[in-house]
C-alpha cells in the first residue's frame, strides 16, 4: 500500500494548479504576440520600414513582459533543496566533462527545507561564478562545493586546490559579493597560499523582516508625532510652523529630537525610517 506521505499536500497541489495557469498564461501571451508581429509583418498597408517598427515594439513589449512573468514566478516557486542542487550538478556538468576540472559535490540533507525560487536561483548562479572565478586563477584542479541548510539559511561552501590567493577584494568575486547583499546574506573568504581558497556563504531562506515604523520603536510626543508626519509628507520647517501654529525655532527643536531619537543624520533618512 502507498504510504500517504508520498501523496502531495494540498498546498503543493495548489502550487502546481498555480503554475500550470502561470505557464498557459505565459503560452497565450507568446501566441498573441508571435500572431500580431505575423500580422503586421504580412500587412499590405504598412511599408517594410514601418512593419519592422511595429514588429519590433511588439517583440520589446513581449520581452519585457515574459522577463517579469518570469521574475516573479521564480520568486514565487519553491524548490527542494535536493533538486537544487542536482540542477546545479547538471550546469556544471560541461566544465567536469570537457574541462581537467575535478568537482566533488557534497549533497545537502534531503530532509533539508526547500529553497524560495529566488535564492535557488542565485546560489546556482553563485557557485558557478565562484567555480569560475577559481578556475581563473590559474592551477586549480579539484574543487568541493558543499550546501547544507540551518533551517534559516542556506549555506554554501567552495573550496579549491589552488594558488590560495584569493581575497574578498579580488574584481572577479565582486559580482558575488553583490549577489549575496542583495539576498540579505553572508560572504567570507580565506586563502591558504599553496594550498587554495574557501568561500562560505550564508542565503536567509526568508526575507527581512520589515523594519519597525519610528513612530512604534522610540516614544514621542504628540507634538513630535505630528512634526514627523509632515516631515514625511516633505514640508520644510517654515510651512510645519505655519500648519502647527509654532514658531520655527520651536519646529527645528522638535526635528533635532526626532534625529537624535532616530539615531538619523537627515530628515530624508529621518522620513525613510519613519515609513
Amino acid at each position: 500500500m502507498e504510504s500517504t506521505t508520498d501523496l502531495p499536500s494540498p498546498a503543493s497541489r495548489r502550487l502546481a494548479a498555480e503554475h500550470a495557469g502561470t505557464v498557459a498564461e505565459q503560452a497565450d501571451r507568446h501566441a498573441i504576440a508571435l500572431e500580431s508581429i505575423l500580422a503586421i509583418l504580412r500587412s499590405t498597408r504598412l511599408d517594410d520600414r514601418g512593419a519592422r517598427t511595429m514588429a519590433a515594439e511588439v517583440a520589446t513589449t513581449a520581452l519585457v513582459g515574459l522577463r517579469m512573468a518570469t521574475d516573479e514566478q521564480r520568486s514565487n516557486l519553491l524548490e527542494p533543496v535536493v533538486g537544487a542542487f542536482a540542477r546545479l550538478r547538471v550546469d556544471l556538468h560541461p566544465l567536469v566533462k570537457y574541462g581537467d576540472l575535478d568537482v566533488q559535490f557534497v549533497e545537502p540533507p534531503a530532509t533539508g527545507r526547500a529553497l524560495p525560487g529566488e535564492v535557488a536561483h542565485a546560489a546556482r548562479a553563485i557557485v558557478r561564478s565562484t567555480v569560475l572565478a577559481f578556475v581563473d586563477q590559474g592551477e586549480t584542479r579539484r574543487v568541493r562545493i558543499q550546501w547544507d541548510c540551518d533551517g534559516l539559511n542556506l549555506l554554501i561552501g567552495i573550496r579549491d586546490d589552488g594558488k590560495g590567493e584569493l581575497t574578498a577584494h579580488d574584481d572577479s568575486l565582486r559580482p558575488i559579493a553583490e549577489r549575496v547583499s542583495a539576498l540579505s546574506g553572508a560572504l567570507a573568504v580565506s586563502s591558504t597560499p599553496g594550498w587554495g581558497s574557501s568561500l562560505d556563504i550564508r542565503l536567509p531562506l526568508d526575507p527581512p523582516a520589515e523594519p519597525e515604523p519610528l513612530a512604534d520603536a522610540v516614544p514621542l510626543s504628540g507634538r513630535e508625532r505630528d512634526v514627523l508626519r509632515l516631515i514625511v509628507a516633505g514640508e520644510r520647517n517654515r510651512a510645519i510652523a505655519r500648519q502647527l501654529g509654532i514658531s520655527e525655532n520651536t519646529v527645528k527643536f522638535h526635528v533635532s529630537n526626532l534625529l537624535r531619537k532616530a539615531g538619523a543624520r537627515s530628515r530624508a533618512e529621518l522620513a525613510a525610517l519613519a515609513r
